[in-house]
């Protein structure tokens, strides 16, 4: 069993992490060096996450057969970010760009899956920046940080 909180408290490591960094290369490295995938709270988000999709209250929605969901909206106590989390298997999602930018947690469920070309850890892409998130080589999970919850989807 998992719980919203349980998982809040491990996002709010993170985040507490994160500070007012800029989201940049710096910010990745620092990231996979104290979450990364060898690390108890990369881990243990990864189980939560897991047992959060299988309890039903993380990635309850679904379309283009990617499974996702707004877990947090954007939060004082979480430096403004927003968490969304989806499960993608070898397949393009819809392109989008990231006004304030991105910070995405790779969580492969398949071991040679990967998310833009990475395998598991952290991904940072800066202010401004543009992409349509893919999996490839099976399947991942993916957590996103989105600095007061932008996003802006591009119109076909």
């Amino acid at each position: 069993m998992s719980s919203p909180d349980q998982f809040r408290a491990l996002i709010r490591e993170v985040t507490d992490r994160i500070g007012g960094a800029p989201l940049d290369a710096t910010l990745q490295d620092r990231l996979n060096q104290a979450f990364g995938p060898d690390s108890p709270q990369y881990q243990h988000l990864f189980q939560t996450c897991q047992a959060a999709i299988a309890d039903g209250w993380m990635c309850d929605r679904e379309g283009g057969g990617i499974r996702y969901g707004r877990v947090i909206k954007p939060a004082d106590d979480l430096g403004g970010y927003s968490v969304d989390v989806v499960d993608m298997n070898d397949l393009a999602g819809p392109h989008h760009s990231h006004p304030n930018g991105e910070i995405d947690l790779i969580m492969p469920l398949d071991d040679t899956a990967r998310f833009d070309g990475r395998g598991a850890g952290w991904l940072v892409y800066g202010p401004g920046s543009a992409h349509r998130p893919t999996v490839s080589q099976g399947r991942a999970l993916v957590l996103y940080l989105l600095p007061q919850g932008a996003i802006e989807f591009t119109r076909p």
